[in-house]
Order: structure tokens, then C-alpha cells, then sequence
């Protein structure tokens, strides 16, 4: 009873001390300026962090399965081109968006097909899709912004819900789903033993490849949402949008507890790990230091979260050995 007592306190370790910093971000931030607790700048974070949460939900099941995805960045600024494109040619704004979040389904499924089933590395061929598509989409438009939509359509990334915004809705019910999907059924744990044993996985007689590809479907059309909320935010769909996205995703994902090698992963760890990130942007603008500072501390939280993750894996083996 101790020993599991134990394992679990372990487990809730990093989403406890996420919330720990959360709150200690917070505390100092207000103490420093008197405008960081408003209810307008409140809206701003959360605002701000939905773009991240979206994304990192679907890499919060890639990583868990031991893949990586480099491509949902340029899935971002294809699924808004095709969005716009197909507006710009008299398509209704619901089935404009039903293409957009099709293609970044289309495009995961793609990745997975090549990952699961040509058994080729997914650092090699997101890192390929993401240039193909991101090439793809500069063809499509010459290089230039597609952008003037309808109110129906901008409503969906600067419009009001009560006092929130649609993107903060829609991230949140993201979230919700993300926890049911990893907690509470059979994909979201063959999701984590795809990342912690495969092979056993796999001698269950459990289909590992339609699984393995299915996980890159779901983290195309989160990426994909991201894409719909970025095009309807700034009212313009920019082939080169979404770039480095994937690069925050991965941070947030792995200082929510995730470990790189898959096999653990917290969607509840990853959301929180969304609203600190997006709490040090803030704080950073709000205390006039350069945005720059940002990627350098990103980098930073990366690389000490991935060092963390490993001192624990290895002090796990050597307590089991």
C-alpha cells in the first residue's frame, strides 16, 4: 500500500510543482506590476496560451507513444490557406473549415502511415512532411497572405463567449477531452504502453501500426484547430504561420511531465505547463523585456526538463535493480 501510496505521489511530482511555480509566477508578477491581475489581462494569458494548448494536446499523445511530430507547425499555416482559399472561392465558412481540419488529418495520417507502417523514423519524416508542406503552401499562394473574411469567421478567433474568448472555449474543451481520452479508455492507454512497450503490445494481438497511425491523425487535427484559430484570429491566412510552433508544444509537453522516450505523459500536466509558459510571455511584455528571451528560456526549460526526466528513469532502474 506505502509502495503505491509512493508511486503515485511520484507520478503527481511534476504537475504539483508545475503548479507550485505557476503560483509562485504569479505571485511575483503581481507584486511587480499592478496591471498583471486584471481581469482583461487574466483573458489576455489564457487567450494567448489556447493556441499552445491545442497543439500540445495532440503532441501529449504523440510523445506518450515514443514519436515526435516537427510537422504540426506547417499543418497550422496549410489547414488556414485551405480554409481561406476555399472562402475566397465561395465555399461556406462550415464546410471551409470542415477542409481545413481534414487536411491536417489527411496530412497525420500521412505521417503515420510512413512512421507506422514503412517503419521509417518520425524524426525523419515530420521533419520531411513539415518541409513539403510548408513548401506546399507557399506554392499555393505565391508566398502572399490570404486574408478579409467574414464576421462568422473572425468571430471564432477574436469574438465573445461571456467574458472569454472562443479560443479559450475551445482549448478547454480540448483539455477535457485529451484527459478522458488518455485516462479513460483503451486508446489512450495502448497510447502510453505504444511508448513504454511496443512489442508486448503488439504480442496481445493488438493492431500496433493503426493505433501508432491514428495518434498522428488526432495531433494533424489538433494542429489543424490551432491553424482555424490562428487564420480567424488575425483575419489572415499566412503561409508562413505556425512557424517554431512546434518547438513550444514540445516544452510544454515535456515540463508537463511527459518523458521523451514515451511511455508518461499528463495532458492536465501539459495544460499547466501551457499557462506557465504563457504567464512568462506575459510577464515578459509587461516588464518590458525583450521577447527574445523567451525562445532562450525555452530552450533552457527544455533541456532541464529532459535532463530531469532522465536522472528519474535512470533512478527508477537502478531502484528496481
Amino acid at each position: 500500500m506505502k509502495s503505491e501510496t509512493k508511486i503515485r505521489l511520484q507520478q503527481l511530482f511534476p504537475r504539483l510543482l508545475l503548479l507550485a511555480v505557476l503560483a509562485f509566477m504569479i505571485i511575483l508578477l503581481d507584486r511587480l506590476s499592478p496591471f498583471f491581475l486584471t481581469w482583461s489581462n487574466m483573458r489576455n494569458i489564457l487567450d494567448q496560451a489556447s493556441l499552445y494548448i491545442v497543439l500540445s494536446v495532440g503532441m501529449t499523445f504523440v510523445i506518450c507513444s515514443g514519436g515526435i511530430d516537427l510537422s504540426i507547425g506547417s499543418i497550422v499555416a496549410m489547414s488556414g490557406v485551405i480554409m481561406a482559399m476555399c472562402m475566397k472561392a465561395g465555399i461556406s465558412i462550415g464546410l471551409a473549415i470542415c477542409l481545413g481540419l481534414a487536411s491536417g488529418a489527411v496530412i497525420g495520417l500521412i505521417n503515420g502511415i510512413l512512421i507506422s507502417f514503412a517503419n521509417i523514423n518520425p524524426f525523419i519524416v515530420t521533419l520531411s512532411i513539415m518541409s513539403v508542406i510548408r513548401g506546399t503552401s507557399l506554392l499555393m499562394t505565391n508566398g502572399r497572405p490570404i486574408y478579409g473574411f467574414e464576421e462568422a469567421f473572425k468571430f471564432w478567433g477574436s469574438g465573445n463567449i461571456g467574458p472569454i474568448n472562443p479560443p479559450i472555449l475551445i482549448s478547454l474543451i480540448l483539455v477535457t477531452l485529451g484527459i478522458l481520452l488518455l485516462t479513460s479508455t483503451r486508446w489512450g492507454n495502448y497510447s502510453l504502453v505504444l511508448g513504454s512497450n511496443e512489442e508486448a503490445l503488439r504480442r496481445t494481438g493488438v493492431n500496433v501500426k493503426l493505433y501508432k497511425t491514428s495518434i498522428y491523425v488526432f495531433c494533424g487535427i489538433c494542429a489543424a484547430i490551432a491553424g482555424f484559430i490562428v487564420c480567424a484570429r488575425l483575419n489572415t491566412a499566412e503561409p508562413l504561420a505556425g512557424w517554431a510552433y512546434e518547438m513550444d508544444a514540445i516544452a510544454a509537453v515535456v515540463l508537463g511531465g511527459a518523458d521523451m522516450r514515451g511511455g508518461r505523459g499528463s495532458v492536465f500536466g501539459t495544460f499547466i505547463a501551457c499557462l506557465v509558459l504563457a504567464v512568462m510571455q506575459n510577464g515578459l511584455t509587461i516588464l518590458s523585456i525583450s521577447s527574445n528571451y523567451q525562445q532562450v528560456l525555452t530552450g533552457i526549460i527544455i533541456i532541464l526538463a529532459v535532463a530531469v526526466s532522465e536522472f528519474k528513469r535512470r533512478n527508477s532502474k537502478a531502484s528496481v535493480s
